[in-house]
């Protein structure tokens, strides 16, 4: 069996570097017949540098990605792919991947076409939204996730709600060695005739090293032949930033406490074969951590392995090591308790050595080749039953049980009695920011969707809140202002075209789907007193919007012989705008793509179905062509990035992109699919839907389960985790489209027609 190893490797001096070697290494070792480590796979490795010549890596090394490098990661994929391995071992950890908190790892992820295990280092019982998002994706895409501990387990079903069958317990490896007969260390100063409190790893202050030394003054006053021995570097990190600060403030401490002569640092990185030496030469062996919240501590295993007496602060990992007598415990930060503890021990030689023997005994199932034939077993169990086949199906089908449940829970937290507050901060409504028409006039779409669907009685209350805002912004001469104060102060004199548009829709489709005939009535009283206004359209989106809404208007009012040769005339400049500028490789309306593209295709498919013109349908379908084939190619939606438009001959924009390209490609596709009936258009629909559950560049889901909002778009980095009411409402929408677009496609053929959708 080869395997592919994605994680840092050394020679950087990290922590999961060095488990990911002994992880490769525990494999090989129960394959005798091996004459090397590539006959058993490779290495991708993590650079925390921009150059892949950061390190001077061993010939298992195949492949480097650099951390802040996204396309490396799609690189890696594509070679993992194409390589004779069976299966993938994935260490992750949020800190070593780029983006926020690691989130470029789950393209990576994604595009893996081997079976994948992953081995989670860190788990959060308090995640941040996109921490608790990743860690759900990687085991979405992962055939096992290896813990290191029980409360592992906990936490990853409870607060994960990952599925209890597909994590598995392998606890951290230890090296397969026994104490020398005669230990070189021992016949160290610090060591000689000593006894010896030993940490190691490297240096930062939450590993609470000032706790040993804040107790040393009280067990030397017993035990006067006590040396404290620090091993191991600053962290390189730390180092980096603040240099040797905290060394420098421990030594401080033991001058002041007058224990300078107890106290000895070993500023090295050890091999293995050192660091057991040090660690069967130490009396007791002291973690002293500062918090709990550490699920697994590799320094920790190591010391039971050696079958050192262990004292530690009641970490996570600790509690569940230390147990059954295999070590003793004291309270974070408890300076006097350790030193109590320590001082039992040293007093108690037989208490000394039973620790010592139950952690020898107990850790010889933790050692390295044990470790690595449970690897093995869980790496052939992956490969046994995968089926690249199968993900290719699971990721292309539609499938309405992924879509999560519909709520007006966070469109609620963002209306009030007068309209829709446009931003948000995170999920909680920014009342600076005021209100919009746009976001208005979608909401009042939504909501009309929302009630259409089941007569919601939430919808339904929501409905005047929304007309009445538009209501509040049309002027005496029938145009729209946009932008309201929480105080209710208009903050403009006209509004953009775009809102003038995006309203005569909400308008037009409000005339054809009341809920009642006083709503009706209403509404094409605001709409006909706008139309003088509708000549003055000067921008092709403003334009398409507002054929939109005549369009839906005409499916109410089709004896309308006005409104006709108005969609007409505003339909023309769209059509001449695509023959100015169109040709064989660029089959556009502009020189560049920039926002709501969907919205021009869609305008055209709504104007060619009241008409029934083939040119206009024509472009329709060509324009949609070109804009799916820019957008979807790659197996899901990435839509042309607001961060510089994509021009004519020059490079597409991956971010940022926003929630409303989005709903424009479902709505595009929607309506391609009720006029044409293809089921490809619904199937790129539903591909574009899921765009908002993680199917996009990042893998990162911008639907949030817990506020029922929508985040603001998907950046570099991550995601904009702000939820406001412009990529709520395009969410909205786009749920509740895709749910009319099932029924549609039931009632198709079921009965081969379609039936008249509002």
């Amino acid at each position: 069996m080869k395997i592919a190893y994605i994680s840092t490797y050394p020679p950087r001096e990290c922590g999961l570097a060095t488990f990911n070697q002994n992880v490769m290494r525990a494999i090989n070792a129960n394959f005798p017949e091996r004459k090397s480590a590539l006959e058993g796979g490779y290495v991708v490795a993590i650079n925390d540098s921009d150059s892949v010549q950061a390190y001077e890596y061993p010939p298992e090394v195949k492949y480097i990605i650099r951390q802040n490098h996204q396309k490396d990661y799609i690189q890696a994929a594509n070679y993992v792919n194409t390589s004779d391995v069976d299966a993938c071992i994935l260490e992750h950890e949020f800190g070593i991947y780029g983006g926020e908190s690691g989130i470029y790892i789950l393209p990576l992820l994604n595009r893996l076409e081997k079976p994948l295990i992953s081995i989670l280092h860190t788990i959060l019982r308090e995640p941040s939204y996109v921490q608790k998002l990743i860690i759900r994706e990687i085991a979405e895409q992962s055939a096992k996730i290896i813990v290191m501990s029980k409360r592992a387990v906990e936490f990853l079903t409870t607060i994960y709600e990952i599925p209890a069958e597909k994590i598995q317990i392998i606890e951290h490896g230890v090296p397969d060695l026994e104490a020398p007969a005669n230990n070189p260390v021992k016949k160290l100063s610090a060591f000689k005739n000593r006894k010896v409190l030993l940490t190691f790893g490297l240096l930062s202050r939450n590993k609470g090293l000032e706790v040993v030394i804040k107790a040393l003054p009280k067990i030397v006053e017993k035990h006067p032949d006590v040396m404290y021995v620090i091993l191991g570097n600053t962290h390189p990190g730390i180092v980096k930033h603040s240099g040797e600060e905290y060394r420098d403030y421990l030594k401080l401490l033991a001058s002041q406490l007058k224990v300078s002569n107890n106290l000895t640092f070993i500023n090295k990185f050890v091999t293995e074969e050192e660091l057991m030496d040090y660690l069967t030469a130490a009396a007791v062996y002291v973690t002293p951590y500062h918090n709990e919240a550490q699920i697994t501590s590799g320094t920790l295993s190591y010391a039971v392995g050696a079958g050192a007496a262990v004292v530690s602060t009641p970490y996570w990992h600790a509690t569940e090591l230390l147990d059954d007598n295999r070590g003793r415990l004291f309270d974070f930060k408890d300076h006097e308790a350790l030193a109590n503890t320590i001082n039992e021990l040293f007093d108690d030689e037989a208490a000394m050595q039973t620790l010592k023997q139950n952690a020898y005994e107990y850790g010889l199932h933790l050692r390295w080749p044990v470790i690595g034939s449970e690897f093995i077993k869980v790496a052939q169990e992956a490969s046994n039953k995968h089926d690249f086949r199968d993900k290719i199906l699971r990721n292309s089908i539609v499938d309405p049980e992924i879509m999560p449940k519909f709520s007006l829970a966070h469109i609620l937290r963002l209306t009030d009695d007068t309209g829709i507050v446009q931003h948000a901060k995170y999920g909680i409504p920014n009342l600076k920011e005021g209100y919009c028409l746009d976001d208005n006039a979608r909401a009042l779409i939504m909501a009309l969707m929302a009630y259409q669907r089941n007569k919601s009685p939430e919808a339904f209350k929501l409905l005047p809140i929304y007309l009445s805002y538009i209501h509040y912004m049309q002027t005496d001469d029938g145009n729209f202002r946009n932008f309201l104060s929480f105080d209710r102060r208009y903050l403009d004199d006209i509004g953009s075209e775009d809102s003038f548009g995006r309203t005569i829709w909400s308008l037009g489709y409000l005339i054809g789907c009341a809920a009642s005939n006083s709503y009706r009535e209403f509404a094409l009283e605001l709409f006909h007193r706008s139309f003088t206004h509708f000549k003055a359209l000067k921008h092709i989106r403003g334009m398409a919007n507002t054929v939109i809404g005549i369009s839906l208007y005409l499916e109410a009012v089709p004896s309308d012989e006005g409104m006709i040769k108005e969609l007409i005339r505003l339909t023309q400049p769209l059509v001449e705008a695509y023959e100015k500028t169109a040709t064989p490789d660029w089959q556009w309306f502009e020189e560049m793509m920039t926002y709501d593209n969907a919205i021009l295709p869609l305008a055209l498919l709504h104007s060619c179905s009241i008409t029934g013109n083939e040119e206009v349908k024509r472009i329709a379908l060509e324009s949609m062509a070109f804009l799916d084939k820019l957008t979807l190619s790659n197996g899901y939606l990435s839509p042309v990035g607001n961060d510089g438009w994509y021009y004519r001959g020059g490079t597409f924009p991956t971010y940022d992109q926003q929630a409303i390209e989005t709903m424009a490609m479902v709505l595009m596709h929607f309506k391609a699919y009720e006029t044409f009936r293809q089921p490809e258009y619904i199937e790129k629909m539903f591909l574009s839907y899921k765009w908002f559950l993680g199917e996009n560049t990042l893998r990162a889901p911008l639907y949030d389960h817990e506020t029922k909002g929508c985040c603001d778009g998907l950046l570099p980095t991550g995601i904009n985790r702000n939820q406001g009411a412009e990529s709520t409402l395009a969410y909205m929408i786009s749920h509740l489209t895709v749910l009319k677009a099932f029924e549609l496609e039931y009632e198709y053929n079921k009965y081969g027609q379609g039936l008249e959708v509002c």
